[in-house]
């Protein structure tokens, strides 16, 4: 567990040693100052600027790389009401297809990495335009089940297409919103066949449920259509119709839309309401074919590491939740760097807050974004400030199988069971024991002082989830394939 001081130090010693020019000049200084030499003053101010400088410049570093929150990043009155329930996904535009492309709803049916290889070398690279960079967008091999309505029916085909980072839940849930150009003339068969298909990524990550969608009609309703594919794809291809709705925020207000456009989107409603339509399941079968989680750069998921100073001072762990992510024009080889507002729940029972902090988010918890966007953070013992811990939340989140180890060898696959994870997690904080990998081994020291404790509450919440579920445990044969590490969250 680093913790801010460590880091503020690190970098420090790297600046001072990568300017060392600046304190030599200093040193010059003050030796030509004694011996009287007239230019002293020159190599002093020189060496006193830059010395006040590289602190300010460690600071500003630390502070954008670092993802530590503090009461200077909470929001104070951001004019926006988030529920809690509420996910805002600003991600970039897509790429558009001809103008007399059809949109059309595709099925990934199974998808691997092609390629991934920036050369940032870990620091921050900035670009301008509005469209990801080929550089930091992975390029995604995947076979796709079209089903087009308007042109020759369903179809498959094979291709790789650049993923926005942002949007890559979309692959792992499955369910794609593309365009599809004109079909081609027909062959000496006299068959026709489908034109290019370019994926729409902002639609997709909607059509995925990973975006909140609701829509108020022109009477006022507040209607919830997140994860409902088929009413969300009407309103896309109404929205590309009509033009200018671009149907990016959480929120579709009838009552603002022209009159004409108003009523095709309420005529969809009617229809939703006559013939109702069930929420989608948060991936579509076959996910383990599409898995990109494992070949995605990121933090590698464990039940994490402990600071002895940390733990004495009662310091706590504590679960928040992503409420916005808005992308920006910089970006780091594991993940891009975001915008976001984050509701923190305090361990002490205080009311949460809603911070807003600049983070650098890995891509494999951003591919599993629309199983969850929890997020677990490590706080100082007086709540002043908070760090985001990516190996615990990318543990809560299901990107990697946990498993416990008992004593006598049993393995209990936790995978699938948040609260046992989180109260796993935090039994062994308050301990003060670190364990940075999935897999807990009760068998080796000093976990094995621990066993009695880790077994109770092993035991203790699958009896509760038995009881008031009566499912099977993570990991059995009911639970499907990947059921022990991919449950959703």
């Amino acid at each position: 567990m680093r913790s801010y001081g460590r880091a503020v130090a690190g970098s420090l010693g790297c600046a001072v040693i990568c300017c060392f020019p600046v304190p030599l000049a200093l040193l010059v200084g003050v030796s030509a100052l004694r011996t009287g030499e007239d230019w002293a003053w020159i190599a002093l101010a020189l060496g006193g600027a830059g010395s006040l400088a590289i602190p300010v410049f460690v600071l500003r570093f630390v502070r954008s790389s670092f993802p530590r929150i503090t009461r200077r990043d909470r929001l104070k009155d951001s004019g926006v009401s988030y529920g809690d329930d509420t996910f805002v996904l600003w991600a970039p535009r897509s790429k558009q297809g001809s103008a007399q492309a059809r949109l059309a709803r595709a099925d990934v049916l199974d998808a691997t990495l092609a390629h991934y290889r920036p050369d940032g070398e870990g620091t921050f690279t900035t670009y301008g335009g509005d469209l990801t960079p080929d550089e930091f967008t992975p390029k995604i091999r995947m076979r796709l089940r079209v089903h087009d309505d308007e042109g020759p029916g369903a179809f498959e085909t094979t291709g790789e297409w650049r993923v926005p980072s942002l949007c890559l839940s979309a692959v792992t849930a499955g369910r794609l919103a593309v365009l599809v150009d004109p079909d081609r003339p027909a062959d000496r068969t006299g068959s026709r066949t489908a034109g290019r298909v370019t994926p729409l990524w902002p639609g997709s990550a909607l059509l995925a449920g990973t975006r909140t969608c609701r829509v108020i009609d022109l009477d006022g309703r507040l209607t919830e259509v997140t994860g409902r594919p088929e009413r969300l794809l009407r309103h896309l291809r109404i929205s590309r119709e009509a033009g200018g709705i671009s149907l990016d925020g959480d929120m579709l207000d009838l009552r603002r839309l022209a009159p004409a456009v108003a009523a095709r989107y309420a005529a969809v409603a009617d229809h939703a309401r006559a013939v109702p339509e069930d929420r989608a399941a948060v991936t579509e079968p076959g996910e383990e074919a599409r898995w990109l989680v494992d070949s995605l750069p990121g933090a590698a998921a464990g039940f994490g590491t402990v600071g002895r100073r940390w733990s004495r001072r009662g310091g706590v762990l504590v679960r928040a939740r992503f409420l916005q992510m808005t992308a920006t024009h910089t970006f780091q080889d594991h993940g891009p760097v975001l915008d976001t507002v984050i509701r923190i729940r305090p361990a002490d029972g205080t009311p949460p807050f809603d911070a807003a902090r600049r983070l650098t988010v890995p891509m494999d918890y951003l591919a599993v974004l629309h199983r969850t966007r929890e997020v677990v953070l490590y706080a100082a013992a007086n709540g002043g400030s908070f760090v985001v811990d990516w190996a615990r939340t990318n543990l809560l989140a299901g990107t990697a199988a946990a498993t416990v180890i008992a004593p006598d060898d049993e393995e209990i696959p936790v995978g699938g069971r948040p609260e046992v994870i989180w109260a796993l997690m935090n039994l062994l904080a308050s301990l003060g024991l670190s364990n940075p990998a999935p897999v807990l081994d009760l068998r080796k020291r000093p976990l094995n002082g621990a066993a009695g404790a880790v077994m109770e509450v092993v035991r203790g919440e699958y009896a509760r989830h038995r009881r008031a579920t009566g499912s099977p445990k993570a990991g059995d044969p009911a639970d499907g394939p990947g059921g022990a590490g991919r449950a959703a969250v």
